[in-house]
């Protein structure tokens, strides 16, 4: 498999985390939307990351496909980061929420960085947007009193709200006041702890800069 994509990009991490958790053995391609759009392009013409190009030449897009594809090839048995039942539907929703935090994040980075004059209204949605999707989801976090959202293990929905928090962290380190939602941060920083965390990291490159 390759897996292209920048570790910086909160969607590619939890890609290759899921895909490292499993087992899989894979290529990674660190190629930025930006500087690499033509290298990408072949794979995928959307231009977006993550994409995953499977062993047999199929390209899947969207982390959240991505990363239900491969519970499906593992099997229910191994497929240590999905949850059943009603925990299923829970995973998904907060799973949403949270990569819909960090869109809207990317967005609002998007727009302080390659508009010359800022909408001021399309920045107000976005800050409000963000804000209000952390405020639910730390919430969600602090009510929950499993080691991990669902039980002692981590599931899909604790991997994308690590990464997504640390993505809003860093590309707003000054926007946004932390104070606010503390049960994320510090499940952020119990997940970026985490051996595999460190290993499929990258600090944030913004939009039009190279490594």
């Amino acid at each position: 498999m390759i897996l292209i994509g920048q570790y910086d990009s909160p969607f590619v991490r939890r890609v290759a985390i899921a895909l490292s958790t499993y087992g899989f053995a894979f290529e990674h391609r660190p190629w930025s939307v930006f500087g690499d759009a033509e290298e990408i392009a072949p794979f995928n013409p959307l231009r977006r990351v993550p994409t995953l190009v499977l062993d047999d030449g199929a390209v899947i897009t969207d982390s959240l496909a991505i990363v239900e594809l491969l519970d499906d090839l593992v099997g229910a048995d191994r497929a240590s980061l999905a949850r059943p039942g009603e925990n299923r539907r829970d995973l998904l929703r907060i799973s949403a929420f949270a990569a819909g935090a960090a869109e809207k994040g990317v967005s609002l980075l998007y727009e302080r960085v390659l508009r010359a004059e800022q909408l001021p209204l399309w920045v107000e949605r976005c800050r409000a947007q963000v804000g209000e999707t952390l405020d639910l989801l730390d919430a969600e976090r602090a009510k929950r009193t499993t080691p991990w959202l669902f039980d002692a293990a981590l599931s899909h929905a604790d991997v994308v709200l690590a990464t997504a928090t640390r993505f809003v962290r860093e590309a707003f380190a000054a926007e946004f006041d932390w104070g606010r939602w503390p049960a994320l941060a510090a499940h952020s920083d119990r997940c970026e702890a985490l051996p595999l965390f460190a290993q499929i990291s990258q600090p944030l490159i913004p939009p039009g800069k190279s490594r």
